[in-house]
């Protein structure tokens, strides 16, 4: 007979709804183009869509950083097992393959609750600021490689915690096929 206590992942059916700016609110900035009215730059050439994000890098001498990210796609369901945030500024994420990612957040705090855990799913086209602090997980593409531009911050201190989800069990991440 096994005595040893194992850990399966808290059976709670994680949907992931579609990324809009109101329901995104709570965590940070979604990232588009739509509903924002561009500036017409380079003689009328270029259209810039201004201020769609802030970059917060916080005290102490941070400073923001632009990096590139290649992500594999994870194998849906999965278990979400831990959660990360960064204390000491904010962190975008730009697609840049115009391929849906999901995003799964939690409000800030000292540790993460399986209850406490939203998932989005972005058009492809979206990106996400999350807010100095918010916790996440981390990039979750689907179905193929994706490269993403990753704007955040850089300096002394440490600026990522990771902890795990709830008692450590985890929690099944699922896709809702019934969505778009």
């Amino acid at each position: 007979m096994n005595t040893s206590l194992e850990t399966r992942p808290t059976r709670i059916r994680l949907r992931a709804q579609p990324l809009t700016v109101e329901a995104f609110a709570e965590f940070g900035e979604v990232i588009t183009s739509d509903g924002n009215t561009p500036l017409l730059i380079n003689d009328g050439m270029t259209e810039r869509f201004h201020a769609l994000a802030r970059v917060d890098t916080g005290d102490h001498g941070g400073h923001a950083l632009i990096n590139l990210f290649h992500a594999l796609p994870y194998a849906l369901p999965m278990t979400l097992s831990s959660m990360e945030r960064h204390p000491l500024g904010s962190q975008a994420f730009m697609p840049l393959d115009a391929q849906p990612f999901i995003v799964v957040v939690a409000p800030t705090g000292e540790h993460v609750e399986p209850a406490d855990l939203r998932a989005f799913i972005t058009d492809g086209r979206q990106g996400v600021n999350y807010r100095r602090g918010v916790w996440h997980h981390s990039l979750i593409a689907l179905d193929t490689p994706a490269r993403f531009m990753v704007v955040d911050r850089g300096g002394p201190g440490d600026n990522c915690d990771v902890v795990p989800i709830g008692d450590g069990a985890g929690v099944v991440l699922e896709l809702d096929e019934t969505q778009p």
